[in-house]
């Protein structure tokens, strides 16, 4: 009988961890010191809800539920979702040591309260308003759905495809509409992750070398000795 590590050695990736969490520590620990204000003009237009304290939490269970399903029932997209995920966290990781970020967008004070607006400010004093472009929310949502779309089980009902691309846009939406992020933020993660879609999904590397190895071919062939 195969041991989990030889029935499922793609879980060697999850080591990515590792270098992941200590440099975020690492990152939030800085919070203190002078960083660049990311602002755009349309965040001041953009009202506070605390309503989308829901799906933003929700992210929390949608971007790993995607991982584990496809960490049992598909390792090849697992992989693909793995490649998505960790180059977008890891050039996160990057930006925000060279270019301390943060915004001045969350409000002093609540003129409600109620069950969100305590969830809200569970989330600030859990979560800094420092290291936030390109927004992991957002690309990470972009990488979760389009595991799913790209599934050709989760893919191909009509049901969970569409569930999941409104829980991409209200969670995108919730990092605005929470002052978690600028819009700058939701861009840079935005065109970050169709940056990704198009390598990861949509660009087949095999055919790619293929044709690289036909004119080395033709162009041997072509040489003069």
């Amino acid at each position: 009988m195969k041991t989990f590590f030889q029935k499922y050695k793609h879980s060697l990736v999850l080591l990515y961890g590792l270098l992941y969490m200590p440099w975020f520590l690492w990152l939030e620990s800085r919070a203190s010191l002078p960083y660049h204000v990311i602002h755009m003009g349309i965040d001041d237009r953009i009202p506070f809800m605390e309503i989308f304290i829901v799906p933003y939490l929700i992210w929390f269970i949608y971007v790993p539920a995607v991982f584990i399903y496809l960490f049992f029932k598909n390792k090849g997209e697992f992989y693909r979702y793995c490649i998505f995920l960790f180059t977008g966290m890891t050039l996160f990781l990057v930006i925000s040591t060279v270019y301390p970020n943060g915004h001045l967008l969350r409000p002093a004070s609540f003129e409600r309260n109620n069950i969100f607006i305590y969830a809200v400010q569970f989330l600030y004093r859990a979560d800094t308003a420092t290291n936030i472009f390109p927004s992991l929310h957002v690309y990470n949502s972009i990488a979760a759905h389009m595991a799913v779309a790209y599934n050709k089980r989760l893919g191909s009902s009509f049901f969970i495809r569409n569930i999941s691309r409104l829980l991409m846009i209200t969670i995108i939406l919730a990092t605005m509409c929470l002052k978690q992020h600028s819009a700058a933020d939701v861009i840079s993660g935005i065109l970050l992750g169709v940056l990704m879609d198009q390598m990861v999904y949509r660009t087949d590397f095999a055919l790619l070398r293929q044709k690289a190895q036909q004119r080395r071919k033709k162009t041997k062939k072509g040489v003069v000795i």
